[in-house]
């Protein structure tokens, strides 16, 4: 045990490469098991509030995604390795930015467009992270990077369910252009970023080992391998407004407030 915590308050830098473990492995499967375990445990509480503790309940969670960003980012500079490849870029980090321009924008259609963009944009690139973990090899289970990690990407599932299930948000695909205008202006400067940087936000520079995006790159090469990114995206969003309307549309399903 001593040997495990030994490597808990520790960047991947600092860690033995086989202290990490396998994608799709046990310990993979089981960290995405409890995630998932504990979203729906939240949901069941949150279910159970009245109007006014769900309203708040909902803009404390952005908040605490701040704090808990915050502290990742003091724990980098803390073992002084903090850099510019954690700026909060990637689409599940941005997602802590439309959560809060969700929650405290003033404007209702604001609220609407970054409510739907959060659950049909942030949310499955969220539950993608958590398949195609690209932190298993580098972490040991018990460390504070691989444990943020899925409290994170549980939080970016967690919020847009809750938006859903309270009534906020009534996803229809003829809003589908949101989530593409929302791409279209913050992709090609985290592109440009990346070349000019050497970083991978949005991992337009090169594929997730193990992702469909590396059979997308196989196929198409580097960078064609975009052209297939971006199809897979739309292709993702239009399920997502399938699978949501088929299940808004059941006779006990969750219906919003329009």
């Amino acid at each position: 045990m001593e040997a495990i915590s030994e490597y808990f308050w520790k960047q991947e830098d600092d860690i033995p490469a086989e202290l990490g473990y396998p994608l799709f492995g046990t310990e993979h499967l089981m960290s995405i098991a409890i995630t998932l375990i504990a979203v729906g445990a939240v949901i069941a509480i949150f279910k159970r509030m009245d109007g006014k503790r769900r309203v708040w309940f909902l803009k404390l969670i952005p908040v605490i995604m701040v704090f808990l960003e915050l502290f990742k980012d003091l724990f980098l500079v803390s073992v002084h390795r903090f850099g510019i490849g954690y700026l909060p870029l990637h689409v599940c980090s941005i997602g802590i930015f439309v959560f809060l321009l969700r929650e405290y924008l003033p404007w209702k259609r604001a609220k609407e467009v970054f409510g739907e963009i959060a659950y049909v944009l942030i949310m499955p690139a969220s539950i993608a992270a958590l398949i195609f973990a690209d932190w298993t090899e580098l972490y040991p289970v018990w460390n504070f990077i691989n444990l943020h990690s899925y409290v994170w990407h549980g939080a970016l599932v967690l919020y847009p369910l809750l938006l859903l299930i309270n009534g906020d948000i009534l996803p229809s695909i003829r809003h589908i252009h949101w989530s593409v205008l929302f791409l279209l202006i913050v992709v090609p400067p985290i592109y440009i970023f990346d070349k000019l940087t050497g970083c991978n936000y949005f991992f337009v520079n090169r594929p997730v080992e193990g992702s469909p995006l590396e059979w997308w790159a196989f196929v198409l090469g580097n960078p064609g391998y975009l052209v297939g990114y971006a199809l897979m995206v739309l292709v993702v969003l239009v399920i997502v407004y399938l699978v949501t309307g088929l299940v808004l549309n059941r006779p006990n399903g969750p219906r919003g407030r329009g």
